[in-house]
């Protein structure tokens, strides 16, 4: 005979395949990260080869010489002449990128800083520094002195190895940030009507009346929803990978960068994308089955969205490094043992502990639900 769990998960998968809804949520959300991949690999080719002309407008308060003509020709730099109030108002005007004054032999590279200035800046540094060393040679030659011998008293080189591009680095932990919440997003529906849901319909009453304990019924449709949830990542890593092998052949930051996952990076994914699921699927269950309506559920579970994410951002934009004490925090082990994963930097103990953790939160929670579903007060009260 067949045991009451599997009745209840084998009920709840099937309704849940039946649902157009949940299919939509499970199957169609993960389509949207090829689109954050390319989307945001084609703005970056676009800020890496912006046109010259956008930036190369530099005003100065003073003549050139001969010598700084021929220098800012070298570096394409379209100069206009004016007084420093002029060139002021220029600035403001969008006239030009920003403007350089002398005082004496000070010069200063004024403007505010954006996208364009820090370009146009970066022109302005390597022309002046150009002059700069075109003085100090002119200098010492001069002085009857061995110019080279001055101006290359020391060699500095670096040995310096990247360890990942940056734009790979950046595109792909955010695409696992974007399965994370694809998982949390696709996770509410199927636990929200498979709790509140079947409240507001009254076949949870039903339900109760066969002779199933509530350990059954909630451990049933808590697997259910995490099976949901686990297409739902597995789907969304397949269409990331997919998207990272076309971005490879699509756009020239990617050149030379290793952005394919290895076979090893995978199955550590798969792992924490199973184990997201899971704690995930377990807090949905245990907000939406405290909720009276599907409404009611529904507005209780959108916060989890962000504070799922938000943990993840943080140590995403502060760059935190992976370390005993952060793989058993909930959420940001998840998002730092990712970023692990897309260095080629993961450690078995950071795995293990964030399994711990999830494991430990899971069973706390679903022995608080089930004891909630003992209790009729807290199932049918309104």
């Amino acid at each position: 005979m067949k045991s009451n769990l599997y009745l209840v998960f084998k009920k709840e998968i099937r309704e849940m395949f039946r649902d157009k809804k949940s299919l939509a949520m499970m199957l169609i959300i993960p389509f949207m990260i090829p689109l954050l991949v390319l989307g945001m690999s084609a703005l970056f080719e676009t800020q890496m080869h912006k046109d010259i002309s956008q930036y190369n407008t530099i005003g100065i308060n003073y003549e050139p010489t001969q010598i700084e003509k021929e220098i800012i020709e070298k570096y394409n730099i379209n100069y206009v002449y004016d007084t420093k109030e002029q060139l002021e108002k220029k600035y403001k005007n969008n006239e030009i990128n920003l403007y350089i004054t002398k005082e004496n032999n000070n010069y200063t590279i004024n403007g505010v800083d954006n996208e364009i200035t820090t370009l146009s800046a970066a022109l302005a540094q390597n022309y002046l520094t150009t002059y700069k060393q075109y003085l100090q040679t002119e200098y010492l030659t001069n002085n009857q002195i061995n110019s080279s011998d001055v101006i290359n008293i020391i060699t500095i080189n670096q040995n310096i190895t990247q360890e990942q591009n940056f734009f790979v680095n950046y595109m792909t932990v955010y695409a696992f940030l974007f399965i994370m919440m694809a998982i949390t997003v696709s996770s509410t529906y199927p636990a929200t009507d498979t709790t509140a849901g079947e409240k507001e319909r009254g076949t949870l009453e039903t339900l109760l009346t066969f002779p199933i304990k509530s350990k059954d019924i909630i451990i049933g449709k808590f697997l259910s929803v995490t099976i949901s949830s686990i297409i739902t990542g597995l789907i969304s890593l397949i269409l990331t990978i997919i998207s990272l092998f076309i971005a490879k052949d699509m756009f020239s930051i990617y050149e030379d960068a290793n952005i394919i996952l290895s076979t090893s990076s995978i199955i550590y994914a798969i792992i924490t994308i199973i184990a997201y699921s899971f704690l995930i699927s377990g807090l949905c269950i245990a907000i939406a089955s405290k909720s009276k309506s599907f409404k009611e559920a529904q507005s209780a579970l959108t916060p989890l969205t962000f504070i799922s994410l938000f943990p993840s951002l943080i140590a995403f934009m502060v760059n935190l490094d992976t370390n005993i004490i952060y793989a058993l925090i909930p959420f940001l082990n998840y998002t730092m043992i990712f970023s692990d994963i897309v260095n080629e930097n993961i450690s078995i103990l950071n795995i293990a502990l964030m399994l711990l953790s999830t494991i430990t939160i899971i069973i706390v929670v679903l022995k608080i639900i089930i004891k909630q579903y003992k209790s009729e007060t807290v199932l049918f009260s309104n």
